[in-house]
């Protein structure tokens, strides 16, 4: 058994795809995922399953939720090391008086080149700041998330990925959560 973390994009959000975490919970469990536990509204939700690939699991919980529930949501699915690695590579917590109530985590459903950074156009949205790291891509904020036009959906549209953000609160709570 392998324990995925699934992170549902767009899911209870201003009243769209609105799903309640003991539906997903009991859609996932009678889908044969084992040991289903949710973390807040936003869809971040642990499975244990025999499947080794997250992509196939992500598929898997994306098609489920489709046949239950009729909602088209996309699925970025993530191991404890994604985590641990947002904590080892994410530069903005080496500088001094990081405020990491300004900090976020897109989570991507490929891996990047560092050479993608150019392709976001970043210098745009100063003083806001990111970096790309792989499959994730650290954020941080000049005055916060709902002020910036810096955001999933410009991210998918420049970068032609999948992509859900988390702020670093709820990435260190996940890692917690992954014991």
């Amino acid at each position: 058994m392998k324990t995925h973390l699934a992170l549902l994009r767009g899911i209870n959000v201003s009243g769209h795809n609105m799903i309640k975490m003991d539906v997903l919970k009991s859609l996932l469990e009678n889908a044969g995922f084992q040991n289903v536990r949710t973390y807040i509204q936003s869809g971040n939700v642990f499975v244990d399953s025999e499947e080794e690939h997250g992509a196939s699991v992500g598929f898997k919980i994306k098609q489920e939720i489709f046949k239950e529930l009729g909602l088209e949501v996309p699925v970025v699915v993530i191991t404890k090391e994604d985590l641990e690695a947002c904590f080892k590579n994410n530069s903005y917590l080496k500088e001094k008086d990081c405020d990491t109530k300004k900090l976020y985590v897109a989570f991507l459903s490929k891996e990047l080149q560092g050479s993608a950074i150019n392709d976001l156009k970043i210098s745009q949205f100063k003083p806001d700041e990111a970096t790309i790291d792989k499959s994730r891509i650290y954020i941080k904020y000049a005055v916060g998330a709902g002020k910036t036009r810096l955001d999933q959906k410009y991210i998918e549209k420049k970068l032609n990925v999948v992509a859900t953000i988390r702020n670093w609160n709820t990435v260190s709570t996940l890692l917690e959560m992954f014991g």
